[in-house]
């Protein structure tokens, strides 16, 4: 499967159009790794518990929308975007990532 960014594949005719694809994952924190992330604000670096998180949170969602569109009979997904937010208060928050795209056949 093929995923890009951009609105075509180099070499590739698109065919069809299948649609629109997504796919999202939410990831909770947890208080200890809230609290190192705050000592970390203080005296510089970085938070590598939350890079970490983040990277699952990228390919759990990629995985996720590429699913869909194989699901769905596309050869790739073109136009990926991904959205990156954090739900919940303070004192319960949760980091969610989006991917989206439109699956495609190619020729």
């Amino acid at each position: 499967m093929i995923v890009t960014t951009t609105p075509t594949v180099e070499g590739r005719k698109i065919t069809a159009y299948v649609g629109i694809v997504a796919g999202e994952a939410v990831m909770g924190t947890n208080i200890f790794r809230d609290l190192f992330a705050g000592i970390r604000d203080i005296v510089g670096g970085r938070s590598g518990s939350y890079e970490k998180e983040l990277k699952e949170a990228r390919e759990v969602a990629l995985r996720e929308m590429v699913e869909d569109a194989e699901s769905a009979g596309a050869d790739a997904v073109i136009g990926v975007d991904m959205d990156y937010e954090t739900i919940g208060g303070d004192d319960k928050s949760m980091l969610m990532v989006s991917a989206n795209g439109t699956a495609v056949k190619l020729g």
